[in-house]
């Protein structure tokens, strides 16, 4: 005969909601959380998306696929600055400036007015941590340390830009390295201890990964013993430019340079799996798997892949588009994959409320204490979680907004349409804007790789047909302009002096008057 308590746990146990989640009788303690970032890499690269197509396997992350769910409409953004800032803030880099990579010194970064998803966590009780590569400002306070983490251990900077002071025409003399070089790989600590631990050169690229990886290992070992939940944030070197492979990872596909650092880095990423397993709290940890934008394709053959139109820094959908896999035990289907729109910035809120923080985009927009500190901004991330567990039946996203380096919005996405109002093609480096008289309109399930407008001789027919997209296509865009004034806001940097003119000069006089917006206290 079954106990009650028996009868209602079995009964909990077969309301199994839309997306696979399970409504347990007792409140699970706070999940861990484990974030992996990949760096410029494509969703081809992975093999659980591409079926075998590239010739060599990523069995570590393709684990993550197999024990949760595989999503096919992620968005990162354009760079890596951004895809970082987009997640770990909540907010579009549009609104925190932070579009593209900053220089050595500069004072942009992250502003103190934002806070971030280790704030959350911290005002939760967790333990936070950030290793790898971060890209969010250089100076001391824009460290992670001084923004809701416990402690970092990474470079500041993109690859190709660490290794300058090895390259043959940078300036030999100390004085300029001093004032205008990369500061070296940085471990400091929320007590505000901070070690340059030296530089990150070509020979230690081969292995620095390895570095991080084991202060990630010895982080989650201390966070598991002292019985505190964390949240650690991952962010590999490997695939940005240039790759500088370990010993022993030269040739293993046969294949190239590339898919010869894609199989380091799943290792790498089987590293971290084995130490959940280790510890015997996989079950308990949500583990996502992404990266911070399109794949750069301007350096093939050192380059990512994706089957979509554009790369990294483009306005098209291989500018912005992500692979993204998460394991979250008792919440998503094992096995299953989702065509949902989502974006970095839902992350912040979602996880927040996975941590028992819920309202927090709510809350934020009204003022909050977060960390011991007062915060109010508009997040622009949606919280998914109700969603995944099946208590709501639609995505609460139906809108993403494809900013350019500068800050130019490029194009919206509204359910499964995009409206390019101008389309940015080429890299990083070469691409250029073009602004047609027209909008350029895509149905991103009937034509996802945006070729109809360049190669339908019916194109035009089609496109006048949908001419009633702009109606709601201007409203989502008005909406998102109008809290610009209500919130704090930080203009981006241009690396482009190209745009300086007399406009630029009246347009930092509307930028004075906006920052003079302060956060409540």
């Amino acid at each position: 005969m079954l106990s009650a308590r028996q009868c209602l746990l079995r009964i909990a146990l077969v309301a199994v909601p839309l997306f696979g989640g399970i409504a347990l009788a007792e409140a699970a303690p706070q999940p861990n959380i484990l974030v992996i970032f990949g760096d410029d890499i494509g969703v081809s690269n992975i093999s659980a998306y591409n079926q075998g197509l590239m010739g060599y396997e990523t069995p570590s992350i393709d684990r993550i696929a197999r024990e949760g769910t595989l999503f096919t409409h992620a968005y990162g953004e354009q760079t890596c600055t951004a895809g970082r800032a987009a997640f770990v803030l909540g907010e579009h880099p549009f609104r925190t400036g932070l579009l593209t990579v900053g220089m050595p010194g500069s004072p942009h970064g992250i502003p103190d007015w934002a806070p971030t998803l280790g704030d959350a966590m911290k005002q939760q009780g967790y333990a936070t941590a950030q290793f790898g590569k971060n890209h969010l400002g250089d100076r001391d306070e824009h460290l992670p340390t001084k923004h809701g983490f416990d402690e970092f251990f990474g470079n500041l900077y993109h690859m190709n830009a660490e290794e300058e002071p090895e390259t043959y025409y940078y300036p030999k003399d100390p004085e300029f390295r001093k004032k205008y070089g990369p500061r070296g790989v940085i471990h400091s600590y929320a007590d505000g201890k901070i070690e340059d631990t030296g530089p990150l050169t070509r020979k230690r690229m081969e292995t620095i990964d390895d570095e991080f990886v084991q202060s990630a290992e010895n982080f989650m070992d201390k966070s598991h013993a002292a019985k505190k939940p964390f949240f650690v944030w991952f962010n590999s070197t490997r695939m940005h430019v240039w790759t500088h492979l370990k010993e022993g990872s030269d040739g293993r596909t046969g294949i190239g340079l590339y898919p010869d650092g894609m199989v380091e880095h799943d290792e790498q990423v089987g590293q971290l799996l084995k130490k959940l397993d280790d510890l015997g709290i996989a079950d308990n940890t949500i583990v996502i798997y992404t990266t911070d934008n399109g794949s750069q394709k301007a350096t093939w053959p050192e380059s990512g892949s994706s089957p979509f139109h554009g790369e990294k820094g483009s306005s098209f959908e291989g500018g912005h588009r992500v692979p993204l896999l998460v394991k979250w035990p008792g919440v998503l289907k094992p096995g299953s994959h989702s065509n949902t729109l989502i974006a970095h910035n839902d992350w912040m809120p979602t996880l927040a409320t996975a941590a028992g923080l819920p309202n927090l985009p709510e809350n934020l927009a009204k003022g909050m204490t977060l960390n011991g500190k007062q915060f109010r901004v508009h997040l622009d991330g949606y919280d998914f979680l109700p969603f995944f567990k099946g208590d709501a039946k639609e995505s609460p996203r139906e809108e993403y907004f494809y900013f350019g380096m500068g800050g130019e919005l490029n194009a919206l996405r509204w359910r499964d349409w995009k409206v390019s109002f101008a389309n940015v093609e080429g890299g990083v480096a070469s691409g250029s804007r073009k602004v047609s008289n027209m909008p350029i309109i895509t149905n991103l399930k009937a034509d996802p790789y945006e070729t109809a407008p360049y190669e339908s001789r019916m194109y035009a027919r089609w496109m006048g047909d949908q001419a009633w997209l702009f109606v709601p296509v201007q409203d989502k865009v008005q909406k998102f302009l109008a809290t610009l004034s209500q919130y704090p806001f930080q203009e981006g940097v241009n690396l482009n002096p190209a745009n300086i003119n007399y406009q630029t000069l009246k347009a930092a006089k509307v930028m004075q008057q906006v920052q003079q917006l302060k956060p409540a206290q």
